[in-house]
């Protein structure tokens, strides 16, 4: 890839797991009323086919890793976790009450946050509460996000003997002087250990994260990481692009200077590297930032053109409905988003007076629809079409044109009726989204909102 790229290409951009973006949420037309009845409507039209998913967060860290920009709340008294735990299953009860029939449970995620602050007695009460009102789809898959250095054999026992098959593990960076400037502290002595209790207990997918253009890394840190990785055989892994965006507010992102982040070619050189060394151990390239190997669902769901992305990230299952439980949770309908308050305190008020704890969040319209599977198509699968009229959208033609520079670099292949990302066009696949992204180009952001593409 030559600098010229990257320069011309690396801008702020999303990265898709929704549409429209949070930013671009219509607040002022959406209430709490429409939320429900576009609830209900999915639930109609999916629970007895597919079922739903749940995503479920919780919020607790007891150290701040100062890379992250997920919404957490640092402590080390473990009290909260019991009045946390019953407001979650308050929240899953209101749901429960609008829902015409019992639903079906096909997908679960824990993420945080870290999960595994959580004892193990405390992840089986919300589990337990949670099934006991719900059937599980045949081919459901419970998931969770794993800390090496606070997962123990008892968490991981206790959540397989509750269904769990799969389970990822954050692992960033084995450096000892990128974890100092992240704060995020594990030996690969750790990581081997909560790898190896997994898969003899049982699970069939272990996931690992990997982080590229963290402040301080060099090549020797991307490349060691990568072959420690590989010698503990995950079956998938996330090669994430390290999110520099400390101007979102409650960031933890500090410690560190701007200069000390790689940027442009020096930062796009660590995952090419990165990348050609993945391939040499087997692992196959899936969507945006992922990889797995051949004997991995999520490889099977690429090839056969059934992988998704939400607000979880890529998955191997797609129902229409979601539904984000905890503080800051996102859930989605199809045809609308809602997000939970953000703040603990608010969050638990909401509860206590019988109100769905949401915030914000908007209703999707028909153009919104059709753009969203476009931008899905291109994440998922690296192409798109138009053959079928409601694929189509009044701008199509506009989004086509500004996209010829990227046909003349070589990097998409445009036809009469589909859109192509090419081999060399994949780093680039934001870019290519955001030419689609109609709200975007109508309200181009005059301060930072996102993270750069490269």
């Amino acid at each position: 890839m030559t600098l010229s790229l990257i320069q011309k290409y690396n801008v702020p951009g999303p990265r898709y797991t929704s549409y429209p973006t949070v930013p671009y949420w219509d607040d002022a037309s959406f209430d709490v009323t429409k939320w429900k009845q576009s609830v209900l409507q999915s639930f109609d039209e999916s629970n007895a086919e597919e079922g739903l998913s749940l995503y479920i967060h919780l919020p607790f860290c007891e150290s701040l890793c100062t890379f992250c920009g997920c919404h957490k709340r640092i402590t080390k008294r473990h009290e909260v976790e019991a009045p946390y735990i019953d407001a979650l299953l308050k929240e899953w009860q209101l749901y429960l009450e609008l829902f015409p029939k019992k639903p079906h449970i096909r997908e679960i995620h824990l993420g945080g946050g870290t999960p595994t602050f959580f004892s193990p007695l405390h992840l089986k009460k919300l589990i337990d509460g949670i099934l006991e009102s719900a059937d599980v789809a045949p081919n459901y898959e419970f998931s969770f996000e794993g800390h090496p250095s606070s997962t123990s054999r008892a968490h991981l026992k206790t959540l397989f003997d509750l269904g769990f098959r799969r389970v990822s593990f954050g692992v960033q960076d084995y450096s000892p002087t990128v974890q100092n400037a992240i704060n995020r502290h594990q030996s690969f002595h750790d990581v081997a250990k909560v790898t190896f209790w997994a898969r003899e207990i049982g699970y069939t997918s272990v996931s690992h994260d990997l982080i590229y253009g963290l402040p301080f890394q060099k090549m020797d840190d991307v490349l060691d990481t990568i072959d420690k990785t590989r010698s503990l055989k995950p079956d998938r892994l996330a090669f994430y692009s390290y999110a520099h965006v400390p101007w979102m507010k409650g960031n933890g992102q500090r410690g560190f200077n701007d200069a000390d982040v790689p940027k442009d070619d020096e930062k796009r050189a660590l995952y090419e590297a990165g990348k050609q060394r993945l391939l040499a151990h087997q692992y196959v390239e899936i969507g945006m930032d992922h990889f797995a190997l051949p004997t991995d669902d999520l490889y099977q769901s690429f090839t056969t053109g059934n992988l998704h992305r939400n607000f979880m990230g890529y998955s191997s299952t797609h129902t229409k409905l979601l539904i984000g439980l905890g503080v800051s949770s996102i859930s989605d309908s199809w045809y609308a988003f809602a997000q939970n308050e953000k703040q603990l305190e608010a969050y638990y008020s909401q509860l206590d007076e019988g109100e769905f704890p949401v915030f914000r969040g908007h209703t999707l319209t028909t153009e919104d629809l059709v753009v969203r599977r476009h931008i899905l198509n291109l994440m998922c699968r690296y192409t798109t079409s138009w053959t079928q009229l409601r694929d189509r959208f009044a701008a199509l033609p506009e989004v086509l044109d500004s996209l010829a520079e990227m046909q003349q670099d070589g990097l998409i292949q445009i036809e009469s009726d589909s859109l192509t990302i090419l081999e060399a066009g994949k780093p680039f696949i934001r870019n290519v989204c955001m030419a689609f992204d109609l709200r975007l180009k109508r309200d181009r952001p005059t301060t930072p909102l996102f993270s750069m593409t490269i």
